[in-house]
């Protein structure tokens, strides 16, 4: 149902712009930490991807679950247990980058927000995972990997709604330099370009019917 599933994303976004429209004006945040816009966006985004990841895996048969397009293609269950295995390293990643000194003062973004969000929708560029990630048979049950991503999604987004860190004033990465408020967006958009995937591998005309 592709059309309803657009519809739930497009009116969980502008429920959160009501919202934000809305609402009673808020303090400022503390000094040193994270504006309302920032977090509220933050939250909207990981909520959306991970809800958007249950509902796609969601009644599929083992066969659907294994199915690949080609050999070299990646299976549903195979995205998922890749999920799985990375957003503990990317989530490790952040949480090393905002205890170094703030730095971003003298420093500058490679990238713009708008870039971080593009880098979930647009799969006509497919890139070459690595750095362990790739290892997609760590979780051969997709429960089992399912489990592991929601419980860290929990953590994640519970971090969001509390921390005081101010992650525009941290850096992230030394060669394509980002701020660590983007890098954590981009853990959720990073999640959302393989839900595109799984879109893609249910698409295809060989997909099993169950």
């Amino acid at each position: 149902m592709p059309i309803m599933r657009a519809i739930r994303v497009l009116a969980f976004l502008v429920l959160a712009m009501t919202l934000r429209l809305c609402a009673a004006p808020a303090s400022a945040p503390a000094p040193g930490s994270m504006s309302d816009a920032d977090r509220e966006h933050l939250l909207v985004h990981f909520k959306m991807t991970g809800d958007m990841l249950v509902e796609e895996v969601g009644g599929l048969s083992p066969a659907q679950l294994e199915y690949k397009a080609s050999p070299d293609r990646w299976s549903i269950r195979e995205c998922v247990s890749h999920l799985a295995v990375a957003e503990p390293d990317y989530w490790g990643d952040l949480q090393k980058a905002v205890k170094a000194p703030p730095d971003m003062k003298e420093k500058k973004s490679v990238a713009t927000d708008a870039d971080i969000m593009w880098y979930g929708i647009d799969r006509v560029e497919h890139t070459k995972t690595g750095g362990g990630h790739e290892k997609v048979d760590t979780y051969k049950n997709l429960g089992e990997a399912l489990a592991k991503f929601e419980a860290l999604r929990g953590t994640m987004i519970e971090y969001i709604k509390t921390t005081n860190d101010d992650l525009r004033a941290h850096s992230f990465g030394d060669q394509q330099r980002i701020d660590s408020w983007q890098w954590m967006l981009e853990i959720s958009t990073h999640a959302e370009r393989h839900i595109q995937q799984i879109r893609e591998i249910k698409a295809d005309p060989n997909f099993p019917k169950k």
